[in-house]
């Protein structure tokens, strides 16, 4: 070999090890990640031998099922400030309704806050072996990383206790969950309104953007204006804002503490001892029919990556006029907030879920309604707090309308 040629190739060596040098220094250190406090995820980590931190999601298991899921994901790492870091997500194959699927399907993106308060929205992208990653830059020497923007026990609780001195507002406590926390219904209106709407949150801990509309909800039920003065007289608005509170504590994807899915079995009685907050809202509900103040639509508030309204279509009876005041209601939705996702296929089902267990069971007109987790679709914004009160604040003109034309 010429001494030319060594020369060039000690000095391309030289080079490309410099650039790997300076490209190595600027990736972080993780130093830990945290999950000690208030709906953090259960996980187990590890940092590879590229500086990549690997996330290992738990899953939470159904009672005598093969179902499993992980998918909530609320962490904080500790590294070093002004580097990047590289996060893949792994243990996402979930097993849902007996069929195996994937979390990475919808996993595109997360949000990450330097302070737990404030956050952005970042992408994701997939591996070709089933898992998703993000490039992140810690602009400080923590990065609070979550799958939606988290709504925690804390801040029901803070909103209940700003709700219990406001007059225009009444809250029931109607049960517990199974470790024994209260659940609690908001009644927003005339108690004995013709025209009564019944909502519910989390039924699934992750899919906190419920908990958001149903603040938007609640907020501009207590403004002081003509529109909310004529459907506080003319509509009655129950709301059981957190369905699964012990999930939500725990930092649990799907079930709550007995391993029950709490939008399933509404097909037959709830059993109070796997699913207490279950036969809790039964019980509720009975009295109100009891009282002929039964819900005339109920909608059931979830997180998932598509966003649509999931209207059943039970085998038996005549659905033909639920489906067209389904279709008034999309219209209005449509008309009224940004939803723009559609319905699901004309021979959807989902057995079991609250959307289809209260039509038979209940006669009240339920569905599950889907927020999509990424992106909403009509104005292509990636999904904040903000934007889920914004719908929630939109809601009771919905439901005015709904009842106007539903009614004549």
């Amino acid at each position: 070999m010429n001494c030319r040629k060594t020369i060039a190739i000690v000095v391309l060596f030289l080079f490309l090890s410099s650039s790997n040098i300076a490209q190595t220094s600027q990736v972080s250190k993780v130093v830990y990640v945290d999950t000690l406090f208030e709906n953090a995820s259960p996980l187990w980590y590890e940092v590879d031998t590229t500086g990549t931190l690997q996330i290992y999601l738990t899953y939470d298991h159904e009672r005598d099922s093969p179902n499993r899921a992980a998918g909530h994901i609320h962490f904080c790492v500790h590294g070093e400030a002004d580097k990047s870091l590289r996060i893949e997500f792994n243990n996402l194959d979930n097993v849902w309704n007996g069929v195996p699927g994937s979390v990475a399907k919808e996993l595109l993106s997360v949000v990450i806050s330097e302070d737990g308060k404030v956050w952005r929205s970042v992408s994701l992208s997939p591996t070709s072996d089933g898992r998703v990653f993000g490039e992140f830059l810690l602009k400080s020497d923590k990065l609070f990383v979550a799958r939606v923007e988290p709504y925690r026990l804390s801040d029901l609780d803070r909103m209940l206790n700003r709700l219990r001195v406001h007059p225009a507002v009444s809250i029931d406590v109607i049960g517990q969950t199974v470790e024994g926390r209260s659940l609690e219904i908001i009644r927003l209106g005339n108690e004995k309104a013709r025209d009564q709407v019944f909502l519910r949150a989390r039924a699934h801990p992750w899919e906190a953007g419920g908990n958001w509309v149903v603040d938007g909800v609640i907020d501009r039920m207590l403004r002081n204006d003509k529109d909310v003065a004529r459907w506080r007289e003319n509509l009655c608005i129950h709301i059981l804002p957190m369905a699964n509170k012990d999930g939500v504590a725990r930092g649990r994807t799907r079930f709550n503490s007995m391993g029950k899915d709490l939008n399933r079995n509404w097909d037959k009685p709830a059993n109070p001892e796997l699913a207490p907050e279950n036969a809790a809202l039964e019980k509720w509900i009975d009295q109100q029919i009891a009282k002929g103040q039964a819900p005339s639509i109920a909608l059931e508030l979830h997180n998932d990556g598509n966003g649509k309204l999931h209207i059943s279509r039970p085998l038996e009876g005549d659905t033909t006029n639920y489906l067209e005041r389904m279709e008034l209601l999309e219209s209005l939705l449509r008309r009224h907030t940004w939803f723009s996702e559609g319905a699901t296929k004309s021979n959807f089902r989902n057995p079991g879920s609250l959307g289809e267990g209260w039509m038979e069971r209940f006669n009240i007109d339920a569905i599950v309604h889907e927020f999509n987790c990424n992106v909403i679709a009509s104005t292509g914004q990636r999904p904040l707090a903000i934007h889920w009160k914004e719908y929630g604040s939109q809601l009771p003109i919905v439901f005015e309308e709904y009842f106007k034309l539903r009614n004549h």
